[in-house]
């Protein structure tokens, strides 16, 4: 009788443990990477092969402009574990504390990036917070059964013809850096007068023209028909013009050059998951996951070296068309000096 009782208690005691095992494994939750990222910049397929590889999820949000990420951030509104900031955004977030540390001696595939553009990277120097993403630049998109005879020039929204039919984005360093690149100054310019003049020639030239200032839905305003011409990224452009319409489209970067941005993947202070993000970092410059993205957008691979051969489609532009453009740089102080001529473009003294 007290050995049929002890088995019975061992085998209680079995069932209980079981039983916890069983609990315990229904109150496992799989990981969550959150991402907040320029819309129209990773594609889900990309996503997806990171999650199932990794067996987590990944929740993805979207910003049109640095300005806008930036002020999310700051104001504490989520807790995101990776942004996508360009190179001036990054040293304002390194100088801020708002970064976490970049082991890169962890990722396998840091090796893949082309060092003439690691060596832009001042605004990081040595990658210790950084990794970058893409480097690239705006330009201008053309309706080409609207709109005919016109140069590739900044000059297009001169046009008083097009009033009402174009837009430019609602960006301050890329429309004043266009505005300055046309009148033959640096994008970085600290110089009072060349930035009064840039102000100018876009509240009195320029501004007239256009139907509005928009970094969200340009793109959907093309698309529809809306505007004739827009400025803009060609991977926003192409996502929402019907692919049947693609050879109506003439996407150009304006023959005087304008910003150019370097996109970096950086991890924010406090990421509660900063191993996974850094697996992420290192997936997206896998040859084949960045040869992917870009022949998602139309990109030429212009950051990871091995992926140029893998490659399979088209680019909207050539590296070489970014011979002429700047890199946007954080210009510390001085930013008011933009600040204020913006703050008179957007809504008047």
């Amino acid at each position: 009788m007290v050995k049929l009782r002890k088995m019975m208690l061992n085998l209680f005691g079995l069932a209980l443990i079981c039983t916890l095992l069983v609990l315990s494994g229904c109150g496992e939750q799989t990981k969550t990477l959150y991402i907040f990222n320029w819309t129209y910049y990773t594609p889900d397929s990309v996503i997806q092969k990171f999650e199932q590889e990794y067996g987590v999820d990944v929740v993805y949000d979207t910003f049109a402009s640095n300005e806008e990420m930036f002020a999310k951030l700051k104001a504490g509104g989520a807790d995101y574990d990776i942004t996508f900031p360009s190179g001036d955004y990054v040293s304002i977030m390194i100088k801020e504390g708002m970064l976490e540390k970049i082991d890169t001696s962890k990722l396998k595939n840091f090796s893949n990036i082309d060092p003439a553009v690691l060596a832009q990277c001042d605004f990081d120097p040595g990658n210790q917070y950084s990794v970058p993403y893409y480097l690239g630049a705006a330009g201008v998109a053309v309706d080409k059964t609207k709109v005919q005879n016109y140069d590739r020039s900044w000059s297009i929204f001169e046009r008083k013809d097009l009033a009402n039919r174009m837009i430019m984005l609602d960006d301050m360093r890329e429309v004043m850096g266009d505005a300055l690149k046309y009148l033959g100054y640096s994008v970085n310019t600290v110089d009072q007068r060349e930035i009064d003049a840039a102000r100018d020639l876009i509240n009195n030239v320029w501004k007239p023209n256009l139907l509005k200032f928009d970094a969200e839905a340009f793109a959907k305003s093309f698309a529809s028909g809306e505007v004739w011409v827009a400025q803009g990224y060609a991977e926003s452009i192409f996502a929402e013009v019907d692919k049947s319409m693609w050879n109506t489209v003439d996407f150009f970067i304006p023959k005087e050059g304008g910003p150019s941005y370097l996109d970096s993947m950086v991890i924010l202070k406090g990421s509660k998951n900063k191993d996974l993000a850094l697996k992420f970092v290192d997936f997206i410059h896998r040859p084949g996951i960045y040869a992917e993205f870009c022949d998602y957008f139309g990109f030429p691979s212009t950051v990871n070296i091995p992926a140029r051969a893998l490659k399979k489609g088209e680019s909207w532009y050539r590296p070489e068309d970014l011979l002429h453009c700047e890199l946007k740089k954080d210009v510390g102080p001085d930013l008011e000096k933009y600040n204020a001529a913006w703050q008179e473009i957007r809504i008047g003294k």
